[in-house]
């Protein structure tokens, strides 16, 4: 699914952010993303989902390097890929339920076919009286849940997460970590970052254990 080697990456001249990462993860894994802030928990998450390249080491993806895929071939990788944003990126000249079809739109499915699947999602994560919502007039919490929801909506073979919890409540955030776990039971990859250690115990797998710029695979809580 996602193989580094030896992958560093630098900003500038500064120093190294990452250096000398090298894991494998397996298809259908899951796996978080933990360490101290600054360690470079959300610079490893763009390098998987392909939004910044390394300075040094190489990266495949789906069984492909993406510094040797066309401008086509990597926008169907990334289509591949649902991801949550700590800043959730969401239109905010789109409602909510629009926000979260984008996915389906962009692969070209038609509306009739997924219109029922958005709302369900939608009621489920809590928002089901926000569907018509402008992204704008909701709080900080809701805005996280549309971003989850749209990256999830059309199943992904994987899914990355940086703080999806961050912004709720621990009821919500174990509602959305059972989410999580479910298409992970179907065979989707998921990588989450997270400060939180009470999801981590409850909900126990690997860790991928970041500082000082060096990663280390660590097994979950027993």
């Amino acid at each position: 699914m996602i193989h580094f080697e030896e992958v560093a990456l630098r900003y500038g001249t500064g120093a190294e952010t990452l250096r000398d990462v090298s894991f494998h993860l397996e298809p259908g894994s899951f796996h978080y993303v933990v360490g101290p802030s600054g360690a470079g928990k959300s610079s490893l998450l763009k390098l998987m989902y392909l939004a910044l390249r390394p300075t040094g080491g190489r990266i495949s993806i789906f069984g492909r390097d993406p510094s040797e895929l066309p401008r086509d071939e990597l926008a169907i990788i990334r289509r591949r890929i649902g991801v949550v944003f700590q800043e959730f990126r969401l239109l905010n000249h789109l409602s909510v339920f629009h926000n979260v079809a984008l996915p389906l739109r962009v692969t070209g499915k038609r509306e009739p076919r997924w219109q029922a699947h958005v709302r369900e999602l939608l009621e489920w994560v809590g928002l089901g009286e926000h569907i018509d919502a402008d992204p704008l007039t909701l709080s900080g919490g809701e805005q996280q849940r549309v971003a989850i929801a749209r990256a999830v909506i059309s199943r992904p073979n994987l899914i990355i997460a940086d703080e999806p919890t961050g912004n709720v409540d621990e009821k919500m955030a174990i509602r959305l970590m059972y989410l999580f776990e479910e298409l992970n039971k179907v065979g989707t990859t998921v990588v989450v970052a997270t400060h939180n250690e009470g999801l981590v115990e409850r909900f126990p797998h690997p860790l991928m254990q970041l500082g000082g710029g060096t990663l280390q695979i660590l097994p979950g809580p027993e």
